[in-house]
């Protein structure tokens, strides 16, 4: 009987992973060297070119101030890549703090840091978050910031779930032998062990607070006028619809559509090829 060779799944490229890895590439280039690449500036008004359809002088057409929307989607993808990786930040340090606290002390303190995390998850996060826009005023900042403290319990959730099952393996007792603290076994040892499980999440979420910021600033609570934020931007280009023009909505409705699925496709991905190593 002939053997027949397979690849590993870890080792698996589907052509999916590369197209989102090349897309996001792009991106990311773009949003880097937008004003090298932009035709022109995102807030250069020109009452000629109102809603003007896809030509040689607007590749994407303009919005119904003139606005080439070629321009403002490079310029926006800066905020609205930035802004889901400074929330991400925020409730990172927030959410691995609480969850490797709760699985190494366990006993009362996972008590209360659980029922902490529940009465988060049973608060809907946008209402919270608005809550919080609703007193600090709207903007960017205040929509990163509160967005951090809503996803914080999300995170500790997961981080205690894989802190639980690191906290079982033999090293952590080895150093508790050698007379290493807790504090010390938890910022040298085991946090760097869970990096890699915890950044494939995160991954995945970045898609999740993409979403979330862009749909604070098409509600108003975000990014303001005149920056060029994708979720401004629909929210911009929304009177446009009944005049028949669909471009200044579907252009950056397109974008983040494409970035969180990208940012699923890798997430995934990664999440799969730790699972395959870890087991």
């Amino acid at each position: 009987m002939t053997a027949v060779a397979t690849l590993p799944p870890s080792t698996a490229r589907p052509l999916g992973h590369h197209l989102a890895t090349a897309f996001l590439a792009v991106v990311v280039l773009a949003a880097l060297f937008a004003p090298l690449v932009a035709p022109y500036e995102p807030d250069a008004v020109d009452f000629a070119a109102t809603l003007a359809p896809v030509s040689p002088e607007h590749l994407l057409g303009a919005d119904q101030s003139g606005r080439d929307l070629l321009a403002r989607v490079l310029y926006g993808a800066r905020t609205s890549l930035v802004g889901p990786l400074l929330l991400l930040a925020i409730a990172s340090v927030l959410g691995v703090a609480l969850g490797t606290l709760a699985a190494w002390r366990r006993g009362w303190v996972d008590a209360v840091v659980g029922r902490v995390t529940d009465v988060m998850y049973a608060f809907p996060g946008l209402l919270f978050v608005v809550l919080v826009v609703a007193v600090f005023g709207n903007g960017m900042t205040t929509a990163v910031v509160a967005l951090g403290l809503a996803y914080a319990p999300t995170i500790a959730k997961y981080t205690r779930s894989v802190a639980v099952a690191e906290c079982g393996k033999p090293y952590i007792d080895a150093y508790r032998v050698q007379g290493m603290g807790g504090l010390a076994i938890c910022v040298r040892h085991l946090v760097p062990n869970m990096a890699r499980p915890i950044v494939g999440y995160l991954v995945v979420l970045f898609g999740e607070g993409l979403m979330s910021l862009a749909t604070l600033s098409f509600l108003g609570f975000g990014a303001q006028p005149p920056s060029s934020d994708w979720g401004l931007m629909v929210k911009e280009g929304q009177p446009a619809v009944v005049q028949g023009a669909f471009l200044p909505v579907l252009v950056p409705g397109a974008a983040i559509a494409l970035v969180v699925v990208s940012f699923n496709v890798l997430g995934v991905r990664f999440a799969d090829r730790l699972g395959v190593r870890g087991s």
